[in-house]
């Protein structure tokens, strides 16, 4: 009886540094800038740090690389490594969604 007295909740949004698009933050791969300089990638999106977020596609990968927008918004240089493994984890959500 009181559907319309439901709340709706807000389904939080980031925007991908590579195709600009905003979307839904559960979407994204983010990347973090720890209190202690490391770099990391976050699998469970509680990480402290200055965070960025990517699509995991291809193309805008690519592009956020390529321009080194990530790298601009984090305020350090990234290792190889951290690059390497965000390549992985788009591969890997193309290949069938096994995570």
């Amino acid at each position: 009886m009181k559907n319309s007295a439901q709340k709706v909740r807000k389904i939080p949004e980031r925007q991908c540094l590579g195709c600009n698009a905003h979307r839904p933050k559960k979407e994204l791969i983010r990347v973090v800038r720890c209190p202690d300089g490391a770099i990391v990638l976050d699998t469970v999106g509680k990480t402290s740090g200055r965070g960025a977020y990517i699509c995991p596609e291809r193309s805008c990968f690519s592009r956020a690389r390529k321009s080194k927008r990530i790298e601009s918004v984090l305020g350090c240089s990234i290792p190889e490594e951290i690059y390497d493994a965000m390549e992985a984890r788009i591969d890997g959500l193309g290949d069938g969604e096994n995570d």
